[in-house]
């Protein structure tokens, strides 16, 4: 089977019962409303196209008035300041912009957040989902208590989230943001529970509140939109059942209309849930343009700084951030790691990278709960990362029918979630594990709504299910080992502390 390059790669469609190969990337294409150019100036390569960056500073003070001359001078134009946490968003043309300002007294790290001009020009084909068919929904029997598509969610079991809806939905006063591509809030699945005040359109680097900026258009990803559903498709007997579904979902939209999640972009995506009382994030994608931010390239040392601060942040307000840990089938926990894929923005080139210096973030950001897949028989993903230490938590993703098949009535191994225009279909990948595990996380917090952040991942993790590695794990059946899962029971890298459990969320 073949891949599509993989810019955005937490979640991947396969037709059902096709052979996944290792590392399928499906994701999003998105809407910016960006300002005029006027008004945004951009950035810089060596020939002087503009480019976006992004430059820190000290938080908590705003940007000193020097260093916002510092920037005039070397050519660049505010966008927007995060004075909390000290990022600011510039556009320029000098392409020693940030070679400039990094000599500046005050700046801590600053760096180009991408390598194509503005607005990106690229674009990929990332494939669709395999949409449910008007037959398929109509005939969809449910049995008593559930919604019509629930039988087709191997998924809901697997965590144990059917018997949690026993005892409780989760409470509508607790918000999971979804900080992706967008989300169809109109649909009769996600309407009921969607939380308009914390959504927003992010991809400029500043917040667009104007009405449905958080929406992807026609022509955009459906990504986003799946995820919600998954986290809180409401139980109304119309389609399918979110692990939480009486919580609240909101969309926080972050990648433009090539697909491309820039720094810009997720810092305010973390500061807007931050201020607007998000108890959850679900992040199934990586910053681009750099699969792995290495901290020895000033540029990318900048991207790191500028997200950890963000959601650091988020995390302090009360967020628990959660995010899926890639579809590469890479082992985070190896000496090194080949990135053929980097930048993706503009002409990738092989490089080996030392995973204790080079990031996939947010994904292995402080405090961030890394998310692997797991199929329905339980075992890890074809396609999912892996490493002891990385890896905190293991749940549904997916992966082909031909290696893990499910149960009936349920009829594919992928994840059944919400479409935009009142569609449902499946999709696979981390993209779709990361939103179980969010649901969850919301579900306690609905169960402890006091609880810190700190807190609520404590009970995520020793409510888990211990999960023993797959040793050894061949998971196509050709003789050959696939991947090495080392550590015990309660902590390895396949399943971290365990598989997610709905169950103990509501009753624990």
């Amino acid at each position: 089977m073949t891949a599509s390059h993989p810019r955005h790669r937490r979640a991947l469609v396969v037709p059902a019962g096709m052979a996944v190969a290792t590392a399928l990337a499906f994701l999003p294409n998105t809407a910016a409303t960006a300002a005029p150019a006027a008004e945004q100036p951009a950035a810089a390569t060596a020939d002087g196209t503009p480019l976006s960056y992004v430059v820190n500073v000290r938080g908590g003070h705003g940007a000193p008035a020097h260093v916002k001359k510092a920037i005039g001078e070397a050519g660049g134009t505010i966008v927007t300041s995060y004075d909390r946490i000290g990022v600011i968003v510039v556009h320029s043309s000098n392409p020693d912009f940030a070679k400039t300002v990094r000599a500046v007294r005050g700046v801590e790290s600053a760096g180009a957040t991408r390598t194509a001009p503005l607005p990106s020009a690229a674009t990929t084909d990332m494939g669709t989902p395999k949409v449910l068919s008007a037959s398929e929904v109509a005939g969809a029997e449910a049995a008593e208590g559930q919604d019509p598509l629930q039988g087709l969610q191997w998924d809901l079991p697997a965590i144990k989230a059917d018997k949690a809806h026993e005892k409780s939905l989760g409470s509508a006063e607790v918000t999971v943001a979804v900080i992706d591509t967008g989300v169809d809030d109109t649909h009769p699945d996600i309407a009921p529970n969607f939380d308009r005040a914390a959504s927003v359109n992010c991809v400029s680097g500043k917040p667009d509140t104007s009405d449905g900026a958080w929406r992807p258009s026609a022509s955009e990803s459906p990504h986003g939109t799946h995820v919600a559903g998954e986290i809180a498709a409401a139980k109304n007997g119309v389609g399918m059942t979110g692990v939480a579904p009486g919580v609240k979902v909101s969309g926080i939209k972050v990648s433009n209309p090539d697909g491309f999640f820039y720094t810009e972009a997720v810092v305010c995506g973390f500061m807007w849930a931050a201020e607007h009382g998000v108890d959850v994030t679900n992040n199934s994608y990586y910053t681009d343009p750099w699969y792995f931010n290495c901290k020895n390239d000033p540029d990318q040392k900048a991207l790191v700084e500028a997200v950890t601060r963000a959601s650091t942040y988020a995390e302090r307000k009360g967020a628990v951030n959660v995010a899926a840990a890639g579809n590469e089938n890479y082992d985070f926990a190896a000496d090194e790691i080949t990135d053929p894929v980097s930048p993706n923005d503009s002409t990738p080139s092989e490089r080996v990278i030392d995973p204790d210096e080079c990031y996939d973030i947010p994904t292995q950001l402080p405090g961030v709960v890394t998310v692997a897949a797991t199929g329905a028989k339980g075992l890890k993903s074809s396609f999912s990362n892996y490493g002891r230490g990385v890896v905190d938590i293991a749940a549904p993703g997916g992966d082909s029918t031909a290696y893990q098949k499910p149960e009936p009535p349920a009829t594919s191994g992928l994840i059944l979630g919400t479409l935009p225009g009142g569609k449902w279909g499946y999709m696979a990948g981390t993209s779709m594990a990361s939103p179980h595990v969010a649901g969850v996380a919301a579900l306690i917090r609905s169960t402890h709504p006091h609880a810190s952040p700190a807190l609520v991942k404590a009970l995520l993790y020793a409510q888990a299910d211990a999960t023993a590695c797959t040793d050894p794990y061949d998971i196509d059946g050709d003789g050959k080992v696939d991947a090495v899962c080392e550590g015990p029971k309660n902590r390895n890298g396949f399943y971290g502390w365990g598989t997610a459990d709905a169950l103990d969320a509501v009753t624990r």
